[in-house]
């Protein structure tokens, strides 16, 4: 198998799009940063992401465990299938990176990779709201997201430095390996009845926070609902 690959790198201001007095929710007024374009040269990675990249809503996105979003470009061929749709290319999940060589089955929780001098670990799947179902005019499509496995991941920094596109990703460290984006997704979206590996997941020490917290609430019979994430204001 190849090296996995930085094909492009995307970053994004926060926009507003639609109006406020449009005819149906998804003519409604929103605002996103999932509109990127690609970065030429290099780009100054953070903590906290790439310089000149941002997030509309900072309650549910953005910050350290969620730094970076990457997506494989393998994916778009289904989704240009799936949704009739040539639109649907690279940049339209919001990625910060475009990837070669991986996917959810080969990437896992805790994996730490080296980019040129910067240093990043897989902290998370994504897990798909309404904005890309706004973009595309598509009611469940965050749902056909979840459903499909083909989520992405996201990267929290452990180094800072100026990284570029078109550079190998060297695995340098996997503590988990049990613990695919796949099979994340599985236990998270599929195999909720499993408490089992529910509980065995949220033990996985270098699993995002926010997923644990997510994993303990099932434990506790308090199972979460996602029509607010999924449809949000769409419906």
């Amino acid at each position: 198998m190849n090296e996995p690959y930085v094909h492009k790198i995307l970053t994004g201001k926060v926009q507003q799009i639609g109006s406020s007095n449009g005819a149906s929710h998804m003519d409604k007024r929103w605002e996103s940063g999932m509109f990127k374009r690609e970065v030429n040269g290099k780009v100054w990675l953070g903590k906290s992401g790439l310089a000149e990249d941002e997030v509309a809503d900072k309650k549910n996105h953005g910050g350290p465990e969620k730094a970076v979003f990457a997506y494989p470009i393998k994916h778009y061929t289904y989704w240009k299938d799936d949704l009739h749709s040539d639109f649907v290319d690279i940049g339209a999940m919001g990625e910060n990176f475009a990837v070669l060589e991986m996917d959810e089955f080969s990437v896992c929780i805790g994996d730490t990779y080296k980019l040129g001098e910067a240093i990043v670990q897989v902290s998370q799947p994504r897990q798909p709201c309404w904005k890309p179902a706004r973009r595309f005019r598509v009611m469940d499509f965050a749902l056909r997201i979840q459903h499909s496995g083909r989520t992405g991941w996201y990267f929290r920094v452990l180094q800072e430095a100026h990284i570029k596109a078109g550079s190998d990703m060297q695995l340098i460290e996997r503590p988990y390996p049990e613990w695919s984006i796949a099979a994340c997704n599985e236990v998270m979206h599929i195999d909720k009845e499993d408490l089992r590996r529910s509980d065995d997941l949220a033990s996985c020490h270098l699993l995002a926070d926010s997923w644990k917290r997510t994993l303990h609430k099932r434990l506790r019979g308090q199972e979460s609902n996602v029509e607010k994430r999924v449809f949000g204001p769409n419906k």
